[in-house]
């Protein structure tokens, strides 16, 4: 099995692959500005552009200088040459064991999951619960990262198996797939971090950003973000639906009342299993098991919560401006996912743990290449930083999340800058 084309709603800009530019000094000066069809919005009809804006518009100038200011146009031009050479010499290599990957994962996801419930059937013995809770939180956050949320990118369409399709595959999480893929795949794959067009960027209820407006329910952000990381899944599913855009008039309530009942049509199916189903089967333990399923989701949604957060917010990120999407083109585009990224360290387990969502940098970079190559990728991509004289910002999930929770304090006070 030999993959030779990738799923094409990606937001990844393609291209026929070019040759790598060995050093930048020797970049040719050229003129030649293809745009990322990616950036057009027309060729997206599932959202209109003039509906993603955020708390506040982005047009506030950007109050640090952008760490790629020194790169000429020739030079972005090649870097983005570069990293579609890059992308196209992995998709060609995508075969059978790549297969046995994303197989292995989900046999072992499955696996735990079974054997979780199986062992909160008696949720009345202690070790039993013990048991059983770790092995359905593991079971849950592999669900949700290195499963859900990649197949749901399309990282396995071409392997052509509607199994594990992103357009078949639903988890267990409270958002249905549609609806996330239509924010998270398109609107900020699209526009990380613009300010203005990210939603991302403090998730419409925290100031995540300086240039961001200051008002005074930022004052609570961080008990905000504490109470968000225990429900995130909740949380972003309700974020889903866009409600800030009804309050302020720019998406009628009729929709947004059609996507709520969506949502809980999933919802009621999650709320049922966890905490009526199962539990039930647990006879007397009925309350024991319960307690294990509240558990495990909140341990999942801390989780999810501090890697997704440590992807964009820590110190050494970049926001931009609504101005830099005219005319933006592919080495741009590329260039702003990386200022706009950050990687987590950490062992092998640890990066199938994060969904290898660790190598943030990579998966913003080539958001549809199959996250078991990212790990691969990433020497290359930090050697062309370095070889650009752009930042690489990476480090341990304990520090980055530190650097997080620091931020989203410092800007809970007018200024933080």
């Amino acid at each position: 099995m030999t993959a030779t084309t990738m799923n094409a709603s990606t937001t990844t800009p393609t291209s026929t692959a070019a040759p790598a530019v060995a050093l930048v000094k020797d970049v040719p000066r050229t003129q030649s500005r293809t745009k990322n069809p990616a950036q057009n919005p027309a060729q997206n009809p599932a959202q209109n552009p003039a509906q993603t804006q955020a708390r506040t518009p982005g047009r506030t100038p950007t109050i640090r200088p952008s760490a790629a200011a020194h790169l000429t146009d020739a030079q972005t031009d090649a870097l983005g040459e570069e990293f579609d050479a890059i992308r196209a010499e992995v998709v060609a290599t995508l075969g059978e064991a790549d297969a046995r990957y994303i197989h292995k994962i989900i046999a072992v996801q499955r696996g735990l999951e079974v054997g979780g419930r199986g062992a909160l059937l008696f949720s009345l013995f202690p070790p039993a619960w013990v048991a059983g809770t770790a092995a359905l939180t593991v079971a849950k956050i592999l669900d949700n990262m290195e499963l859900g949320h990649n197949i749901l990118h399309g990282q396995w369409d071409w392997m052509k198996d509607p199994s594990i399709h992103s357009t078949t595959w639903e988890w267990d999480h409270a958002s249905p797939s549609a609806s996330w893929q239509k924010s998270h795949n398109y609107e900020h794959h699209t526009f990380t971090n613009v300010r203005g067009k990210d939603r991302d960027l403090g998730y419409a209820i925290m100031r995540i950003t300086p240039e961001q407006e200051w008002k005074p329910a930022d004052l609570i952000q961080p008990l905000t973000n504490a109470v968000l990381s225990l429900i995130f899944e909740w949380g972003i599913a309700i974020y889903d639906v866009e409600l800030e855009k009804v309050q302020d008039g720019t998406k009628p309530w009729s929709q947004a009342k059609s996507e709520l009942k969506t949502l809980w049509r999933k919802a009621r199916k999650q709320l049922a299993k966890d905490y009526v189903l199962f539990p039930l089967l647990s006879g007397p333990g009925f309350l024991s098991t319960v307690a294990a399923n509240a558990t495990s989701n909140a341990l999942r949604n801390v989780w999810s919560h501090a890697v997704i957060f440590c992807g964009h917010f820590p110190d050494g990120t970049e926001t931009f401006e609504e101005e830099r999407l005219n005319g933006e083109t592919k080495g741009q585009w590329y260039v702003r996912q990386m200022l706009g990224s950050a990687n987590l360290t950490g062992s092998p387990l640890f990066h199938i743990m994060t969904g290898n969502l660790s190598h943030q940098i990579e998966h913003h970079l080539f958001p549809d290449v199959p996250s078991n190559r990212y790990a691969e990728i990433a020497p290359r991509v930090q050697e062309i930083c370095d070889r650009y004289g752009l930042p690489y910002t990476a480090g341990s999930l304990p520090r980055q999340y530190a650097k997080v929770v620091r931020k989203i304090t410092r800007l809970a006070f007018p200024g933080g800058s």
